[in-house]
């Protein structure tokens, strides 16, 4: 007699949370796989402690209950990625025939302004063109690795994980470009995989200082996959949180001039490896990706092209990269204007 196979709305949070995971893993990048669990964690570990032991028991007072839970402790724009999770994994969940049809509709997610929902934290452009041109004219520095991570976020404005991706091999010196490639198999996924692959051209400035930075300053390792990480450590090819911390470091704007929070370089602690976070003005990944976006457009180049450069939709870049501050904005309008003059003529009332 066959064995009776289990009702999926039997599953537990826990063993559900499991399978859907399982599930994205087909989709998804491990990094967005990791945030889902960690989302979707606390949503377990929520049911267990007041005895929801099956998802088939999942009702829409119970969704909201925790989301109510959820507003209280965390800010607006952490609950809804929380409760899009939720909602997404219902879904699934429906799909299983594991829960009644409509639950995930019922998945409250606030609308979050557009102000709240991402940061305006970015490098300044004046602050990066400073930086980089105190690297440009001082040889004890050009083409260190400081300066050639500064070079490749800001001129690329790749994500960390493209910046940690690049292996020797794909620097172009010829062409002044440098191709960001998707190697999910030896340890470099991209964020959008194989859509994510790009060439994005340098200035040969920039080329200039990778070239010397190989020749003189790369530690010549290998990585454990046997590949030859641009960026590398000594001990080969960084983590994620590694170039996060070479970037806080590669910001200090004491490094090429005086310190705009009243400290003394020499015995501020911001200067060290394990505190360069703290310091006011100094920035991750991210936050130089969103300068860089900014100071493209501001440049005058079309966001459709800013799109392709930095493999972002032009959509996201609109709401959580182009943050203009009031007088970029306004320069940037003059701009639009001096190129709309060519249509005036066509405004003549005579040629009518």
């Amino acid at each position: 007699m066959p064995r009776r196979r289990r009702d999926p709305s039997d599953l537990t949070p826990r063993e559900a949370k499991e399978r859907y995971l399982r599930r994205r893993r087909t989709d998804a990048t491990e990094k967005s796989v990791a945030g889902f669990h960690g989302r979707l964690k606390l949503f377990v570990e929520w049911c267990e402690g007041v005895g929801i032991t099956s998802v088939g028991d999942l009702q829409p007072y119970d969704l909201n209950e925790y989301f109510d839970l959820r507003s209280g402790d965390v800010a607006p724009s952490t609950v809804e990625g929380e409760m899009y999770t939720l909602k997404k994994f219902c879904e699934f969940l429906e799909q299983l025939g594991a829960t009644d049809d409509g639950l995930a509709e019922k998945v409250p997610i606030p609308d979050v302004p557009e102000d709240a929902r991402s940061s305006d934290t970015k490098l300044d452009s004046e602050a990066a063109r400073n930086l980089i041109t105190f690297h440009r004219e001082n040889p004890e520095t050009f083409g260190t690795r400081a300066h050639v991570l500064l070079e490749l976020a800001w001129f690329t404005g790749a994500r960390q994980g493209g910046l940690r991706a690049l292996d020797i091999r794909d620097v172009y010196p010829d062409g002044n470009y440098v191709e960001v490639r998707h190697r999910p198999s030896t340890g470099t996924p991209l964020k959008n995989k194989f859509h994510g692959e790009r060439a994005v051209g340098v200035p040969s400035q920039t080329m200039n200082a990778v070239q010397l930075y190989i020749q003189r300053n790369r530690y010549d390792v290998h990585d454990e996959n046997g590949r030859q990480p641009l960026l590398a450590s000594r001990y080969g090819r960084p983590t994620g949180n590694t170039v996060r911390v070479w970037s806080y470091l590669a910001t200090l704007p004491c490094t090429a001039g005086s310190c705009p929070h009243g400290k003394e370089p020499p015995v501020c602690e911001w200067t060290e490896r394990n505190h360069a976070s703290k310091c006011p003005s100094s920035r991750a990944p991210h936050h130089i990706r969103t300068g860089s976006i900014t100071w493209q457009l501001n440049s005058g180049i079309p966001i459709e092209v800013v799109s392709q450069r930095v493999n972002a939709g032009v959509d996201v870049i609109e709401e959580y990269y182009d943050k203009p501050s009031p007088e970029e904005l306004w320069r940037r309008r003059r701009q639009q204007m001096e190129q709309r003059r060519n249509y005036l003529d066509n405004l003549d009332l005579d040629d009518e």
